[in-house]
């Protein structure tokens, strides 16, 4: 044992050795041999194949002015900068490729919204003005359009594998600067009641997201779209503390073939009122978890109604996503179009039940169709 220790020991020095003759050679300014390629015909792990082929689908975007009488920009606007928007207002983000034979482009609908005039800047120099097709400003998605001359596209990914854990890289124009990539990690699934737009499932990411990599794309080791850069929790200089937003592919997917259809996004209702679970009405329903959402009220004639759902029913999934609270549940069917129909699984009276309800709208005078 004791020749054992003497050896681990020899050895520890040996390391230590090498690592200080190492930092010495760094802070002297000698340049070292860099890594090889490969050890033992193995090669060493690189992004960088994978980024050859998407970067080229990812766009910086320029925006310029505001459409007059815009008071929702000047606004916002206002509230970022603490001052107000001059007339020739200039901004930057970023756009991705979806459909390279149509020239759309997805981004966020905070970065085009307003904008009198917008420039789309691909990865090989080339300028384009782009046309917007429409904006959902509850969900914060765009589409763009330019022309479909030689471009490069990302296929958009099932965000609904993934998995906290599964690595990621954020593809943006951050600060202006141009095409940037930053790697990390999916940090959390499913965040919502931030605050930061009405409809919130948002992946959490610590890939590193900066001021203009809003609409920039999050993909999987894959190179497939799994999400679009949104927001960051904010530092006092606006740089990234490793807590940044993308919204799902699945949500982009539905919204974007909505505004290309149709221009606008139009939600449908289950026609209730729900409220999240509590520790107290854990215990007084016998449930075995906090999440799902709890029926307060049904509205009549509602899909609710027409399912057979009931106030005290709480629904645990829906449309095959699991119900985590209300804003969850208030998510999912948000994301759906009319006329969807969605499987719903909930509690009744310790009892897991399921129905299956179509997706409507609301009539502001009539109620529901």
């Amino acid at each position: 044992m004791n020749g054992l220790i003497r050896t681990w020991m020899k050895g520890y020095k040996v390391l230590t050795s090498l690592v200080f003759t190492f930092m010495v050679l760094c802070s002297n300014g000698v340049a070292l041999a860099a890594l090889p390629s490969s050890v033992n015909g193995v090669a060493l792990p690189s992004l960088a194949d994978m980024l050859e082929k998407v970067m080229p689908a990812v766009v910086d975007i320029v925006t310029e002015g505001t459409l007059p009488g815009n008071a929702q920009v000047r606004s916002n606007y206002l509230t970022l900068f603490g001052r107000e928007m001059p007339e020739r207002a200039k901004g930057t983000g970023s756009g991705i490729i979806i459909d390279k034979n149509n020239g759309y482009i997805v981004t966020n609908a905070h970065v085009i919204y307003g904008a009198l005039k917008i420039k789309v800047r691909l990865a090989d120099g080339r300028e384009f003005s782009a046309k917007v097709i429409g904006t959902d400003t509850e969900a914060d998605v765009g589409v763009l359009q330019i022309k479909p001359e030689g471009l490069s596209a990302i296929s958009l990914a099932n965000s609904k594998k993934l998995r906290v854990g599964d690595f990621v890289v954020a593809i943006g124009n951050p600060f202006g600067l141009g095409q940037t990539a930053t790697s990390g990690i999916v940090s959390a699934l499913g965040r919502s009641g931030l605050g930061i737009e009405a409809y919130e499932n948002f992946i959490q990411t610590d890939a590193p997201i900066n001021p203009g990599n809003s609409g920039g794309a999050l993909v999987n080791l894959r190179g497939e779209l799994i999400g679009i850069n949104t927001a960051i929790l904010g530092s006092r200089s606006g740089g990234s503390v490793g807590i940044g937003f993308a919204i799902p592919s699945d949500m982009v997917r539905n919204i974007k073939d909505q505004l290309i259809q149709y221009g606008e996004v139009t939600r449908g209702q289950l026609g209730v009122e729900i409220q999240n679970l509590t520790p107290a009405l854990v215990k007084k329903l016998g449930l075995k978890s906090m999440e799902g959402a709890l029926i307060s009220r049904i509205v009549i004639n509602s899909p609710a109604d027409q399912a057979g759902l009931q106030s005290g029913d709480v629904i645990v999934q829906a449309n095959g996503s699991r119900v985590r609270n209300s804003a969850s549940l208030k998510n999912i069917i948000g994301n759906l179009r009319i006329g969807a129909t969605a499987p719903i699984e909930f509690i009744r009276k310790d009892r897991s039940l399921i129905t299956v309800a179509e997706i409507d709208k609301v009539d502001p005078k009539n109620g529901f169709r």
